[in-house]
């Protein structure tokens, strides 16, 4: 019988993380998506009126603005905010603690000396499976924000809206568009750590300093630099996918279960 394979050593490549660790991370993106998103629930509210109703919302971003707040009040925008905060909270948890874990699992199961011949598969694994993950979370979530947008008298808020749509239309209605979605998201999650990883190791290697020996500000400057380059590079790979489901959202008036994510 063959011998056991020992498990991966700690390197400097390789940390071992522990489950608070882990839990960092997850709130970190947790924080990091749920605000960001939240923030942007008046441009999504606009967006997904236009999406659902282009023939009543023709009037681009800022003429479709005035005709909600005129018609409905400035309160319209912040519709689907509750669910908004809250998807993306959990989906930005296991985006990023998903991440890491599936990463360090890639690598303790192939060996770090040969995973550093495979570092962007391991990257794009890892950031397939956690985005994967991510995206059960966030559906139903996604679907109920939907709803309140595209039909404010819906429902009262997150938990009315859930509640709803789970009584009468069942648990899997909350997931009709999740095919689409992972064809969207899942190219978006690669994109953004592949290219983040990549970006970071470039920048790590044409700085004279080991990264050991750098400052906090220095470091984190660098990373909050890749992270930039990895967001446009994210947005240049989902946006033919983001049209694709727009064009596709063509349904009976306002009976949308489709999540539009970005």
């Amino acid at each position: 019988m063959a011998a056991p394979v020992p498990p991966v050593a700690a390197t400097p490549a390789l940390p071992q993380y522990s489950v608070a660790d882990y839990a960092s991370f997850g709130l970190a993106g947790a924080i990091g998506c749920g605000v960001t998103h939240g923030a942007m629930t008046p441009i999504d509210v606009i967006k997904t009126r236009i999406q659902l109703e282009p023939t009543v919302y023709n009037k681009g971003m800022v003429g479709s603005l005035r005709q909600i707040v005129s018609t409905e009040g400035a309160g319209a925008l912040l519709t689907g905010l509750g669910p908004t905060v809250l998807g993306y909270s959990l989906q930005g948890t296991f985006k990023f603690g998903g991440y890491e874990l599936f990463k360090k699992t890639f690598i303790e199961q192939i060996g770090y000396e040969t995973s550093k011949k495979y570092k962007n598969s391991i990257y794009i694994g890892s950031a397939a499976m956690a985005e994967f993950v991510a995206d059960i979370a966030l559906c139903p979530l996604e679907a109920t924000r939907i709803r309140l947008v595209s039909q404010p008298s819906f429902a009262n808020g997150l938990v009315g809206g859930f509640s709803r749509i789970l009584k009468e239309e069942g648990l899997g209605s909350f997931y009709n568009g999740f095919t689409p979605i992972l064809f969207k998201q899942i190219p978006y999650n690669i994109a953004k750590f592949l290219v983040y990883e990549r970006a970071a190791e470039a920048i790590y290697a044409a700085v004279p300093t080991p990264k050991k020996d750098l400052s906090t500000s220095a470091v984190t400057g660098i990373n909050l630099g890749a992270g930039i380059i990895a967001g446009c590079a994210a947005a240049i790979v989902s946006q033919p996918a983001d049209t694709l489901l727009s064009k596709l959202i063509k349904p009976k008036r306002l009976q949308v279960n489709l999540p539009l994510v970005y």
